[in-house]
């Protein structure tokens, strides 16, 4: 499982951060986070709002900070 975050590195996009962590740990999942920052990057992945997360290269968040519990019904 690949977690991607989209955003500046702000304090919103830590959470989602730890967020999507937590998420995974609860289903006891194997995963990868990686941070994107680079604005370029986030614009070519075609994210229009920050923070973002992507789960195996999806966009399944945009634009705001998803709580453990929604990310958990997302992997679900």
């Amino acid at each position: 499982m690949k977690f991607t975050i989209y955003g500046s590195g702000c304090a919103k996009c830590q959470t989602l951060a730890k967020n999507a962590e937590a998420a995974a740990q609860a289903l006891d999942l194997d995963y990868d986070l990686e941070k994107i920052t680079d604005t370029n990057a986030i614009i070519d992945a075609g994210i229009m709002r920050t923070p973002a997360l992507a789960i195996n290269d999806d966009i399944v968040v945009e634009g705001k900070v998803a709580t453990p519990d929604e990310i958990r019904q997302l992997l679900a």
